[in-house]
């Protein structure tokens, strides 16, 4: 059996068939209002995982919140899964370094996958999921996120929606955005043989286009965690999930 299999049959028929929705809280979102509401627009509007900070306390909190949709943890400190694992994670996931880069602080290959050998380390029976940094030239991406396989990810997951620079408005500066992670996840997806994700600055628009591109599945934070309103939080998950299954239709 692979580390896949154990996730839920649902979460991995979602897998299979491509059409994956994880929507994420945010790697520094602490808030447990916030988290137990973007937990509850996810299990309402049909979301395969819920990703959040690595705290115990919020996994629970996701769990319960959400109706019970498996939940990922993010960390750059592989010592912090542990316990989020104990608390009922059923994966982690290396990343999202968005929130860093804003510091100044950036992840380089060397960096990315010796924070992988000491997840795996830790936990070697838990599924892993690695955040390839879009900083990396596009050849560095790809030979990264081969490395990362062979050293026991299960898992890659693309990003780049904080070093777009989108000039247009409307859907045009939607797919704009989008442009980076979506190159990446082609690019990845052709050089590895484990499923990819597909995340930052995506949105209903560009969610077929990632699914053309490659990607396993595709991850929105922003999108749903910068609303207030619950009820619009649900709304937003459900159009991306009816834009997913859209996609898959055309192009699986």
């Amino acid at each position: 059996m692979t580390r896949l299999q154990q996730l839920p049959a649902s979460l991995q028929r979602s897998l299979k068939q491509r059409s994956a929705l994880k929507v994420i809280a945010g790697l520094m979102n602490f808030d447990a209002a916030s988290v137990e509401r973007v937990a509850r627009a996810a299990g309402r509007g049909g979301a395969d995982l819920i990703d959040v900070a690595c705290d115990p306390a919020l996994v629970r909190l996701a769990i319960e919140a959400s109706g019970g949709v498996p939940v990922c943890v993010s960390s750059v400190e592989p010592e912090q899964f542990p316990a989020a694992v104990a608390a009922g994670a059923l994966m982690v996931e290396i990343g999202n370094y968005d929130a860093f880069y804003p510091q100044g602080r950036i992840f380089d290959a060397a960096e990315v996958l010796e924070l992988n050998r000491r997840t795996r380390q830790l936990l070697p029976n838990i599924v892993l999921s690695v955040t390839v940094p879009h900083v990396l030239p596009m050849d560095e991406q790809e030979q990264l996120a081969i490395d990362l396989v062979a050293a026991g990810a299960d898992l890659i997951q693309t990003e780049g929606g904080t070093s777009a620079k989108p000039f247009s408005a409307g859907h045009l500066g939607l797919i704009e955005k989008a442009a980076p992670t979506l190159a990446a996840a082609h690019s990845i997806s052709r050089a590895v043989d484990v499923p990819v994700l597909c995340a930052s600055g995506l949105s209903a628009v560009t969610l077929p286009m990632a699914i053309a591109a490659g990607a396993a599945g595709v991850g929105v934070g922003s999108a749903v965690n910068r609303l207030q309103d619950e009820l619009a939080m649900v709304a937003v998950v459900r159009g991306l999930r009816y834009a997913l299954g859209n996609a898959v239709a055309t192009w699986v």
